[in-house]
């Protein structure tokens, strides 16, 4: 194939499905990813606001919680909202290049949440196990390195893949089974070999997790270890705080070997459930770890209930203001 034609067949749109074999019930659908979407809204963005006005959460372990939410913020409006445009409006057109800008986030911040997690084990190795260093350790220009190279690292290992996915021809078909631009998916439509690709990603993704995963198995190994030897009031309070870290770890790796499992392999599944656990798995760990938070943080609860109080109280009194001086006599 000449370079033009493939240059042209390149700049042809993809049509994504949405959920294959349940298009009639895309409406019914769209309602609670809908509600997921504005609820991970919310509890993020809440999270990043708490954190931001409150000077006593001015530390690295909530520098770390606001870097994960401004990735859960990330990760649904990637997809969402093109997802909600399919379900509602049936626009399940997507250009080609924004195809690939979408699988471009979705994975580099898979790989951006990965390091924050492992950051995360690491902070609270060092709270415990050595907290007489922690502020010497962790300082805040610090942690803006550590989030900044878990960002670098996310870019620099999804760059190559990109460049190897965009030289492919995609001319067996412009149809993508799929509610957003899946990896697999995606390069299931190429005619040409993807091993090169395939190959690339799947070392990567091995290194990435593999790593991380032995490094945070380490980290919370040893404060296991550290917390025994405290006595029961401190062992609660380090378990708790460890508690909701481990429940967002948990959500975050199983979700996501679920979800590639089920892409990889043939597991005799309809196609609409490995479409819907990949959507889910875009979708409810970024909704569930402000919950999470709020449950197992005590001072993220307790200063985002402070904040909601002030937000009532301030639209009172602004209510109050725009009312009339007869108004406000009557209601005195």
């Amino acid at each position: 194939m000449s370079a033009p034609n493939l240059s042209n067949i390149n700049s042809l749109p993809f049509l994504l499905v949405g959920i294959p074999g349940l298009e009639t019930l895309h409406i019914w659908i769209s309602i609670p990813f809908c509600f997921m979407y504005i609820m991970t809204l919310l509890g993020n963005c809440s999270i990043l606001l708490t954190v931001r006005l409150d000077a006593s959460l001015h530390e690295p372990m909530y520098y770390f919680m606001s870097m994960l939410a401004a990735i859960d913020l990330i990760f649904p409006t990637a997809v969402v909202p093109k997802m909600l445009g399919i379900f509602w409006l049936d626009a399940r057109e997507i250009a080609f290049e924004g195809c690939f800008i979408q699988m471009f986030f979705i994975h580099t911040f898979t790989a951006v949440e990965s390091g924050v997690l492992l950051a995360m084990s690491f902070d609270r190795y060092v709270a415990i196990c050595n907290p007489l260093r922690y502020t010497t350790i962790l300082t805040t220009s610090r942690t803006t390195q550590i989030g900044l190279l878990s960002l670098a690292r996310g870019i620099a290992v999804m760059i190559p893949l990109m460049c190897l996915l965009t030289s492919l021809p995609y001319c067996k078909t412009r149809v993508i089974p799929h509610s957003y631009c899946e990896h697999m998916a995606v390069v299931e439509l190429a005619c040409a070999d993807p091993s090169i690709s395939n190959l690339y990603s799947i070392i990567m993704a091995t290194l990435l997790v593999g790593s991380d995963s032995i490094f945070i198995t380490f980290s919370y190994s040893m404060i296991l270890r550290s917390v025994l030897r405290l006595s029961r009031e401190a062992r609660l309070k380090a378990l708790s705080t460890c508690g909701s870290h481990i429940a967002i770890i948990l959500l975050f790796y199983i979700g996501g070997l679920l979800s590639m499992y089920l892409q990889m392999f043939s597991l005799d599944l309809n196609p609409h459930t490995q479409v819907l656990v990949a959507d889910l798995y875009l979708t409810v760990p970024p909704m569930l770890n402000p919950l999470i938070y709020g449950i197992k943080t005590k001072q993220i609860r307790e200063q985002m209930v402070k904040l909601i109080e002030q937000l009532v109280g301030l639209s009172i009194s602004l209510a109050d203001n725009d009312r009339s001086p007869t108004e406000r006599g009557r209601l005195s």
